[in-house]
């Protein structure tokens, strides 16, 4: 069998894989990508673009409970076409791939985009199909799937993934989401909202990730109103004739289907990574290292959510421009990392920031706090629920990380996000310009919260004014 020569061997033609391809080619060098799923980002395939599509729609119509207090008549009457709900989402979703498509893989030559399964006889040597390929470095790009545990493999089409959610041309009467972590709580709450019957499970006992024990109660009492949440035993499923039966603990439901969201499996069975020569820990990965994404000391590179690590479409692609700026300039150069940041885009929003709750040294850290009960345009919104928490370190009043649920929590993470990112201090937040009436406001009264409870002051005497020179 020939050997083809490249400089970069990409595997994987997501996030992480065009992005590292970008590097690539920005570095001249030759390069082939290898894919051996479909194409198409899972972001735009299965996961946030047809959620946020599904979102959307779920939110829009569950604004309707809300009119009647502005003195809008007949909203009761509105009703929604379910299966036009489906293909709009269907339709916005082969949009987003489309796209994805047209800008990245479409018009590459064969020799470049090679539609097949890569397997690794050594560390540099891929076999593809007929063909081998000696590459200077390789990138391990090739992705995540939904994990179905073996037990409930049995259940066929009865149990649900982002995989086949988005598929249905209807939806089932009754559903169980396991699983509530963002993308369970997401689709959960849009699925309720659309008229199913939801009832959710998870073995933990808090949702979507939250490690903040008070904006986790505050999380768990919101979306628990909207929908049955059980929480804190394993959940199982039987058949029940054409229905399966959920039950973890005392607690038991009837559905036609199930959605399941425990997690999601790299996508590595046919890569053949015990040839590199590096033992593999129990996901079946090798060793990496977090700043350069190198394995081991291999020029052989991994990306994106096949490592598990960060499994958000902003820290793939940053993760797949290290591997492939790395593999394409010979090089293990470290990267700084970016400051974490994770958006639930249920309704409220359940965000986390920096540094989380679970992280933070007591004796050293401080928090504030404001519930949007009294926040004025949240209560304009009628959206007045939830709870923002910010973290700071005790003396130097740096802000650390903050976890929250709230409206328009996508956004007020972003700010909370970039000024962390920046080094800045409870002061100097306070000193920045703050509208009103605006949801930032809340922002603001958090902050104050916790710059009396931080030892920097700043100067001049006034928190909100930088006093002029001399």
């Amino acid at each position: 069998m020939k050997e083809r020569n490249v400089d970069v061997a990409i595997i994987g033609s997501g996030s992480a894989g065009l992005n590292a391809m970008g590097q690539a080619r920005k570095a001249g060098k030759s390069f082939v990508l290898i894919n051996g799923g479909e194409a198409g980002t899972t972001c735009a395939r299965v996961g946030c673009m047809p959620s946020k599509a599904m979102i959307q729609v779920a939110e829009d119509y569950h604004r309707r409970t809300h009119l009647g207090k502005y003195g809008v008549a007949g909203q009761e009457a509105m009703t929604l076409d379910l299966s036009e709900a489906m293909e709009h989402v269907q339709d916005l979703r082969d949009t987003f791939v489309d796209r994805v498509l047209t800008n990245s893989t479409d018009d590459m030559p064969e020799d470049l985009f090679i539609q097949d399964y890569a397997r690794f006889i050594e560390p540099t040597l891929l076999a593809v199909g007929e063909q081998r390929i000696r590459a200077g470095a390789v990138v391990i790009a090739t992705g995540s799937r939904p994990l179905i545990p073996e037990a409930w493999q049995r259940f066929g089409e009865r149990i649900l993934t982002t995989d086949s959610l988005f598929e249905l041309e209807d939806l089932p009467a009754s559903i169980a989401v396991i699983g509530l972590g963002t993308i369970g709580l997401e689709l959960g709450q849009s699925l309720s909202r659309l008229g199913v019957d939801l009832t959710g499970f998870d073995q933990l006992s808090s949702i979507a990730g939250i490690t903040d024990p008070e904006v986790a109660q505050a999380a768990i009492e919101l979306i628990g109103g909207e929908f049955p949440l059980h929480l804190g035993q394993a959940a199982e499923i039987r058949d029940e004739g054409d229905k399966l039966r959920v039950t973890a603990g005392e607690q038991s439901v009837l559905v036609d289907r199930v959605l399941c969201s425990i997690g999601r499996l790299p996508n590595i069975d046919r890569l053949g990574l015990e040839n590199l020569g590096l033992p593999l820990n129990e996901r079946g990965l090798p060793p990496f290292d977090i700043n350069s994404m190198q394995i081991g000391d291999l020029p052989v590179f991994i990306a994106g959510d096949v490592n598990g690590e960060r499994a958000i479409l902003h820290e793939a692609g940053d993760e797949g421009r290290i591997a492939g700026w790395n593999a394409a300039h010979g090089q293990r150069q470290k990267f700084r990392r970016k400051t974490p940041l994770f958006i639930n885009f249920c309704d409220p929003n359940i965000c986390a920031v920096g540094r989380r709750f679970s992280e933070l040294d007591a004796d050293t850290s401080a928090i504030g706090q404001i519930k949007f009960a009294p926040v004025g345009r949240a209560l304009i919104m009628g959206k007045n629920r939830g709870l923002l928490r910010v973290y700071a370190d005790k003396t130097t009043g740096q802000l650390l990380g903050g976890e929250m649920i709230g409206p328009k929590g996508e956004n007020l993470a972003h700010l909370l996000c970039w000024c962390i990112e920046q080094g800045l201090g409870v002061g100097d937040l306070l000193r920045m310009p703050f509208y009103h009436p605006v949801i930032e406001e809340a922002l603001q009264a958090a902050l104050y919260d916790l710059y009396g409870k931080v030892e920097a002051k700043n100067d001049g005497g006034l928190t909100e004014l930088m006093p002029l020179p001399e």
